[in-house]
């Protein structure tokens, strides 16, 4: 996952920081779920007692499981829009245009946020007008693991800007992030053409490119339970997806690159044959959504490709 974020060619004057007796501005949480009624409900307890008591939205991907009865009878104050059909991530765009509020944090139906976090991260997009996006340490399971992703975002290669807080970014996790809503808007949120797996990046790519500031925040937390089964094909659909990203936004020479890579590994892999089969089906729509990233945006992804390694050369 790529992971830092530029400072962009122009910068806004950051306002002066709130005094601390003046409350932050409120924060919405969006909450996208497919059947996955029994997680859900420990989520939204968790969210509802926080102590910033947070609106929570839920938005419902056309559950079967009885998600929308079980929201009525148990959690009458939780607003819940359904969807006729499952929109995969693009669902959280739909309760980002629902909400108000001028922040909106995002929970998976098996993640929530630490007491006193949401508020962090509202202290932050008040102070610091140029931050569109911040990223949240992760904790995962009963035990509190810190995720590797946490030090991968803290040791970005792009460092620090004036104008932000925490350490620029261009990557985090979907249900470990908090987004100003008009900057998520600006940016076009979450790309349909991905529908769901390592859709992040493209949206840390669409906020740098449009000027927002991404970063990461150790201070706000998020705790993340995953059901420690593996999903069925998420290996294929986030390689599909990586490559699609190139394909979108990154020069022609790295994505031709990247295609190549994974067509020597379809040789030999099952999920890499997958990845590669639902890539072509969607490159002609790819093609014609292509916008490749402003060059200091591609200077930072550059960056990160060799600070991960990363395969494919950009030109």
């Amino acid at each position: 996952m790529n992971h830092a974020a530029p400072h962009g060619p122009t910068t806004t004057r950051e306002r002066p920081r709130p005094d601390d007796a003046t409350p932050p501005a409120p924060v919405g949480i969006v909450i996208a779920t497919r059947d996955r009624r029994a997680s859900l409900a420990v989520t939204v307890r968790h969210l509802l007692a926080l102590p910033e008591r947070p609106e929570v939205l839920v938005v419902d991907n056309a559950s079967t499981d009885g998600t929308r009865a079980m929201l009525a009878r148990d959690f009458p104050q939780v607003r819940v829009l359904a969807l006729p059909f499952n929109r995969g991530a693009l669902a959280r765009t739909h309760g980002v245009r629902a909400l108000d509020t001028p922040y909106v944090a995002f929970s998976d139906d098996d993640s929530w946020w630490a007491p006193g976090s949401l508020g962090a991260a509202a202290r932050h997009l008040d102070a610091h007008p140029r931050l569109g996006l911040l990223s949240a340490r992760t904790l995962v399971g009963p035990a509190g693991t810190a995720d590797p992703l946490n030090d991968l975002l803290a040791d970005s290669p792009l460092g620090t800007a004036t104008d932000l807080p925490g350490t620029q970014v261009l990557g985090f996790l979907g249900c470990a992030a908090v987004a100003r809503r008009t900057a998520y808007l600006d940016a076009g949120g979450y790309h349909p053409l991905l529908f769901f797996g390592a859709e992040e990046t493209l949206l840390a790519y669409d906020l740098a490119a449009r000027g927002w500031g991404v970063t990461h925040c150790p201070d706000v937390v998020a705790h993340h339970h995953p059901d420690p089964r593996p999903r069925t094909g998420r290996p294929a659909v986030v390689r599909r997806n990586e490559l699609l990203t190139a394909w979108l936004r990154r020069p022609l020479p790295y994505a031709l690159a990247r295609t190549r890579a994974l067509t020597a590994d379809a040789r030999r892999d099952p999920h890499a044959r997958h990845a590669l089969r639902e890539t072509l089906v969607r490159l002609p729509a790819a093609l014609r959504a292509r916008r490749p990233l402003p060059p200091h945006v591609e200077r930072a992804a550059r960056l990160l490709d060799a600070a991960a390694g990363a395969d494919g050369a950009a030109s």
